[in-house]
């Protein structure tokens, strides 16, 4: 990242993996409650930041399929200068690459971004909470990327403890279909009632000496979304001799954790060429984590 008093470049928004994630209930709301522990990987997409004088908020990237409005990353700088009454503009370029509707909290982590690069660019400096308030109205993943550090979750995915996980490399395999999270939510036969669970319960199953992910819980969207695409049902039966693998968040995206960078990168070279994959690291917190206190 390179930084002037006028604009931020190659700003990382890192994916992330949700080791695992299970639903607790459905609230009065229509929200589903959920527990999960959310990892930032160190492989995203990538933001650079402008600053205009005129108050004027832009993308200068097409993003397709994604009209300029309904962007995230324009909505948080909105609400961020609404809410700080800031008189500044952003010119914002998106280098995307993240696969959308894969799980991997994208479109979340580009609008998490945007608010703690403009929280330094424009000099408004509120604290992290306020943000993560304001990145709530945004989505659901959002506060947990302005939080920047791997967390437990809980509620809707907005309340976050942050916790200590093992470095790791992981392999993460797209298939080719796009999931839409709303639609799988919306699923009947979407389990909803598995019991509520403690941090506790998660870090004496999972540490740096346990095989993972078979060592905690399940993703419990993994079932309904692999009977609706075949295509990840096909990759998760691809690992099924080769590593303990599952989904992340609502998939498409499937990944299997490696204790070196060599482990995954053998097992990515066996993949199918048709399949896009990454090999990716683990990071502890966000590299934009000091643009809010």
């Amino acid at each position: 990242m390179s930084q002037t008093n006028e604009s931020l470049r190659d700003c990382l928004a890192p994916a992330k993996l949700n080791l695992f994630l299970h639903i607790t209930g459905r609230r009065p709301d229509g929200y589903h409650s959920l527990q999960t522990v959310f990892q930032l990987l160190d492989w995203g997409d990538r933001l650079h930041f402008t600053r205009r004088d005129d108050g004027v908020v832009t993308r200068k990237t097409d993003v397709p399929g994604v009209p300029e409005a309904d962007d995230l990353v324009v909505r948080a700088a909105r609400l961020l200068q609404e809410h700080a009454g800031s008189t500044f503009g952003v010119e914002i370029e998106i280098d995307k690459r993240l696969p959308m509707g894969a799980g991997l909290g994208g479109g979340s982590s580009d609008a998490a971004t945007t608010l703690l690069a403009l929280n330094r660019l424009w000099g408004v400096d509120l604290p992290r909470a306020t943000l993560q308030n304001l990145a709530l109205q945004l989505g659901a993943d959002v506060p947990f990327f302005v939080f920047g550090q791997n967390a437990f979750a809980e509620g809707v995915g907005e309340v976050l403890q942050a916790v200590d996980l093992p470095n790791r490399y992981f392999l993460v395999v797209t298939p080719a279909v796009h999931v839409p999270t709303a639609a799988i939510f919306s699923e009947k036969a979407l389990t909803r009632d598995s019991k509520v669970l403690t941090m506790t319960d998660f870090l004496a199953q999972h540490s740096s000496d346990t095989d993972w992910p078979d060592s905690f819980g399940r993703n419990d969207m993994q079932a309904v979304v692999a009977e609706k695409y075949a295509e990840v049902a096909k990759v998760l039966e691809w690992f099924r001799n080769l590593a303990p693998a599952r989904m992340t968040g609502s998939g498409a995206s499937v990944f299997a954790a490696f204790r070196s960078k060599a482990g995954a990168e053998l097992a990515q070279a066996k993949l199918p060429a048709s399949w896009k994959s990454v090999v990716a690291g683990s990071l502890d917190s966000h590299p934009l984590f000091a643009f809010a206190s």
